[in-house]
């Protein structure tokens, strides 16, 4: 009889063990789902507010041979307004965290998709500070190395707890030398916030993939189906700021100017 209760015992612990895992499969892909949405819908939005802001039309403000600033352009990039798109996502992704806990899943899916939309508006002067091509290609090596970045995260059996703290303090560090140099304009500054920057949302990347999973297995036995939703779209959030960090500090070592 001991024997069997064992035996059922052990079969009950592999069926809640698979159950587990084909959850955290399911959350996962529902967080780079997400995730991948959001960056979609920044990278149109930027490139469509790009050709909006530019024309052929000679205005008073050239952007290089045969480019010029419509009215949206100089409103934009050339306006007090420019302030308000620069500083606008920062805004957001601290209401998001405050306002999180008061949304419904849908409501915060929203939120985010909206943030989302909002960044790419604040991006989208790339267009006009470096070519296309480099833009592509800063993006498939940021796509190839936060892909390398967030498996290791996922499968690592190293705790990746402790350096979470070390790297917030790099990033508030990393916040503000950011603002004093918009108005510095240090290009020896600018060099090594963009290597520091590298550094630190390569580390948030994998840190932020462990935490996803670490906090679905802790909370899976609840199946609080609202708070998984909520926290996979948190979730999504962490790791599109890394994966558009990353590729913003990468853009400056590799992005080829107009």
């Amino acid at each position: 009889m001991a024997d069997y209760r064992t035996v059922h015992q052990n079969t009950q612990t592999a069926g809640v063990s698979a159950q587990i895992d084909a959850g955290l499969r399911a959350h996962m892909n529902k967080v780079y789902g997400t995730m991948s949405v959001g960056l979609l819908i920044t990278a149109l939005a930027a490139w469509a507010l790009s050709n909006l802001a530019v024309s052929a039309t000679p205005t008073e403000y050239m952007m290089g041979e045969g480019k010029y600033l419509t009215s949206l352009g100089v409103a934009i990039y050339a306006s007090p307004l420019k302030w308000v798109v620069m500083f606008a996502p920062l805004a957001m992704v601290f209401a998001f965290g405050a306002a999180v806990n008061r949304l419904s899943a849908s409501g915060a899916q929203t939120f985010f998709y909206a943030y989302a939309a909002i960044m790419g508006v604040s991006l989208s002067s790339i267009f006009l500070v470096f070519t296309g091509m480099s833009i592509t290609q800063t993006f498939l090596v940021t796509a190839i190395s936060f892909a390398g970045l967030s498996l290791y995260g996922y499968t690592t059996k190293k705790d990746l707890s402790a350096m979470g703290a070390f790297l917030m303090m790099g990033l508030i560090g990393l916040i503000v030398a950011s603002v004093v140099n918009i108005f510095l304009g240090s290009s020896a500054l600018h060099f090594a916030i963009s290597v520091i920057g590298v550094l630190i949302f390569a580390g948030l990347t994998a840190w932020d993939t462990q935490k996803i999973k670490t906090d679905y297995i802790a909370h899976a036995h609840a199946m609080d189906s609202e708070w998984l939703a909520k926290s996979a779209i948190m979730g999504a959030l962490n790791l599109y700021l890394d994966f558009i960090n990353l590729f913003m500090f990468l853009l400056s070592f590799l992005g080829n100017r107009e």
